[in-house]
């Protein structure tokens, strides 16, 4: 058992470490095409750092552990919302308070949550539903990627050759680390006798949130807010319809129970006060963000 949770934790280090390379390769490409740091922040970064939720839970996906992939994808969005991007607002809460200046992002981000709510109403994320995803998820990063602007900076910089060889080299390994995570998951969740389903919403969703944490706070700390808050909507629109897409495209993944769906959807909804007022709300609204989530984590181990 010991060597599972040393190659589990080993997976995530490889993670986070593979994410934050492709962030950098990926990045590095488009801003050398003049993309604005919104839309980085809202495509490649958020694809980036969503390659851990990806990888792994399309190698769960291949391997019959759907409980796992359903539960990372899920998991994830929560700790997206309620943890990291209320951490974020708690630190820097100009980062989204006066105004709805995410109001496009926001509003993509509760479509997409509506549409994979709806697939999801049926029991099954089958072929049909994966389809209908992925056609979504096209529109919405079509809708994304029409604007211009200017040229990235802070965070976002050129590496010259280096872009590419960051990119694969992140890439390879997130896929490594991706399948250490899983194993070490299911093996975590046999020891103690807990659902790989609440596995994946916690321990692993959790794992696979760091990147997204990392990229948010570095983003924030050198003034890149609109990076910060791309990278976190994005990330979530990239779970829902692009991760669990290709997912039910390779196999069915059955949704046992919908009460993680709807509070994945009662999450999202939660994010637009946070965009509603002053200073002072805004971080009064993200501790409640942040203490939701604690009593979430208790409630799916039984807790309460």
């Amino acid at each position: 058992m010991i060597l599972e949770v040393i190659l589990f934790l080993a997976g995530i280090a490889l993670l986070i470490k593979g994410a934050d390379l492709f962030v950098g390769g990926g990045g590095g490409l488009a801003a050398r095409f003049g993309v604005s740091p919104a839309i980085i922040g809202f495509t490649v970064i958020a694809f980036g750092t969503s390659l851990p939720e990806f990888v792994v839970s399309v190698n769960a996906v291949i391997a019959n552990d759907t409980g796992i992939a359903l539960g990372n994808v899920l998991g994830s969005n929560i700790a997206n919302i309620a943890l990291v991007l209320a951490l974020c607002a708690f630190i820097r809460p100009a980062l989204v308070s006066g105004g709805m200046a995410n109001l496009r992002e926001t509003a993509l981000m509760l479509a997409a949550t509506g549409v994979f709510c709806l697939c999801a109403l049926r029991g099954v994320l089958d072929l049909p539903a994966g389809l209908v995803m992925l056609a979504t998820f096209a529109v919405i990063l079509f809708i994304m990627t029409r604007g211009g602007g200017a040229i990235a900076e802070g965070v976002i910089r050129s590496h010259g050759r280096r872009d590419i060889l960051l990119t694969v080299g992140g890439l390879a390994a997130v896929v490594i680390g991706s399948q250490l995570v899983i194993d070490g998951a299911v093996a975590i969740a046999g020891f103690f006798q807990i659902p790989t389903f609440v596995i994946g919403l916690s321990i692993v969703a959790v794992g696979t949130s760091l990147p997204e944490l990392a990229t948010s706070l570095v983003a924030i700390m050198k003034g890149e807010d609109a990076i910060s808050v791309g990278n976190l909507l994005g990330s979530n629109i990239f779970n829902l319809l692009f991760v669990m897409g290709i997912g039910a495209l390779i196999r069915p993944v059955p949704v046992a129970n919908l009460t993680d769906t709807l509070i994945v959807a009662a999450f999202s909804v939660a994010v637009i006060p946070l965009f509603l007022g002053s200073d002072r709300w805004t971080r009064l609204w993200a501790v409640g963000l942040m203490a939701a989530y604690a009593v979430y984590i208790a409630f799916i181990f039984g807790m309460i």
